[in-house]
């Protein structure tokens, strides 16, 4: 994915693709101790696809004494996969083989798999599909674990509420939990903020959210999969699991708007569908998103995501104020006829991915309690989920009212031949949303 003004120079040496889920970011080369299990910080690392692969290489490459001692995930062979990238020694990024500490009977397969790596670390990485999320979390936080997990951290709103509940009981316990939303961890991004805090642009008038591209994979149907089987290894395109682009993508450039306005929308109505991504390949989700958020105080956030080939890419936020704006791609602040105000200075910017973890560990290792990112993660990502629910209804969907609603998209469930909550008619086709039919409303 190459998108304008977007995925800066820390992403040189990246091999990201659209999805962070099924990414492998760059990270910085970093000197470490060797030192014994018994004095390090321990990692359970629950979600073992590329991102997990990432992340958990991030969290090796941290100046602490960071050891990771327990896998988790459905399929054997992602964990696999992820346990030789960890320990090839010739890694460019750097040799992190000395601090993965997994024996064969640390390495846990199914859907409770989480329920036994958690309990060996102190510290656990939540990347699984994001429909796993809240129980992911709630163990670790029962366990008193801090956590880094990936944005989304839910796919529904009964799943917000959960984590939401976690995070009163997190706050309680002092865990430092860091979520996948790293654009705060951005410098580029951290000196816009002091910026416009200085009053640089003035009050927010409205703002502008894109991530248009070409989308991600797919994994052809495999003989003799269960229904279950084939919706895990293909979850990006079934809302249970991701929660539609616009949720697991989309969040990203949605969640700048919410952070620089301080607050979060009351509404939403917008519009999407399936304009040319259809067929039994692409399960259930949209392929274009286009809506109206609105602030409490009338501020308007006009978003809109597109998974569509051969259309224009653009993965950035603009933010329009009273007295300039904050362009974020291009990391400058201008006036209102456009003159430059401030340019931030592209030789300083950071690999942000790296940045949450090494602070995070950071903390950690001081006993520290200073990151608490679930209630704006999971705000953040009940703001995207609001945009699903108004394009796939195409009605006005209050927050507060949608967030209480109780639903849940979750199978009764989890095992590979139980039944999905969505499963494909007799032509293979699965069911999909039908503005003006769907209601959310009653």
């Amino acid at each position: 994915m190459k998108p304008t003004h977007t995925r800066r120079e820390f992403v040189k040496k990246t091999s990201l693709i659209a999805g962070t889920l099924a990414t492998l970011p760059f990270v910085s080369k970093s000197q470490h101790v060797n030192t014994s299990v018994d004095d390090a910080i321990k990692v359970a690392l629950v979600g073992c696809g590329d991102r997990g692969t990432g992340a958990a290489m991030q969290a090796l490459l941290t100046k602490q004494n960071v050891k990771l001692v327990a896998m988790a995930d459905a399929f054997r062979d992602r964990i696999d996969r992820c346990f030789n990238a960890l320990t090839d020694s010739e890694n460019e990024d750097g040799n992190v083989s000395d601090r993965v500490a997994v024996p064969e009977e640390n390495k846990f397969v199914g859907f409770d798999a989480y329920k036994k790596a958690i309990p060996l670390a102190d510290v656990v990485i939540l990347t699984t599909p994001p429909g796993f999320r809240p129980i992911h979390f709630e163990e670790a936080v029962r366990l008193g674990k801090h956590a880094f997990m990936e944005k989304p951290v839910a796919t529904d709103p009964a799943g917000i509420k959960r984590i939401l509940d976690a995070a009163i009981i997190a706050r309680q316990k002092k865990l430092n939990v860091v979520v996948g939303l790293q654009r705060h961890y951005q410098n580029s991004y951290r000196e816009l903020y002091k910026k416009f805090k200085d009053g640089a642009i003035g009050d927010i008038v409205s703002a502008q959210a894109w991530w248009n591209s070409e989308g991600v994979w797919v994994n052809p149907r495999k003989y003799n999969q269960t229904e279950m089987e084939y919706q895990m290894r293909n979850w990006y395109y079934f809302n249970w699991l991701c929660g539609d682009h616009i949720v697991e993508q989309h969040i990203h450039n949605i969640d700048v708007i919410n952070w620089f306005k301080g607050s979060y929308p009351v509404k939403a109505q917008g519009m999407g569908g399936r304009e040319v991504r259809k067929g039994k390949d692409f399960g259930e989700i949209f392929d274009h998103h286009y809506v109206e958020f609105t602030y409490a105080d009338g501020t308007i956030l006009n978003s809109q995501c597109r998974h569509i080939k051969d259309t224009m890419s653009k993965v950035d936020e603009l933010i329009i104020g009273t007295k300039g704006n904050i362009y974020f791609g291009a990391a400058n602040i201008t006036d209102r006829k456009g003159k430059v105000l401030y340019q931030y200075d592209r030789t300083k910017e950071n690999n942000p991915y790296q940045t949450e973890h090494d602070e995070l560990f950071a903390a950690i290792a001081k006993k520290e309690y200073k990151f608490d990112d679930t209630g704006n993660g999971a705000r953040s990502t009940m703001t995207a989920i609001l945009g699903r629910m108004a394009t796939y209804s195409g009605k006005i969907v209050e927050f507060e009212k949608a967030l209480n609603s109780g639903l849940s998209l979750m199978p009764a469930q989890f095992d590979f031949n139980a039944s999905p909550p969505v499963v494909p008619n007799a032509d293979g086709l699965y069911p999909v949303a039908v503005p003006g039919v769907t209601n959310y409303n009653s």
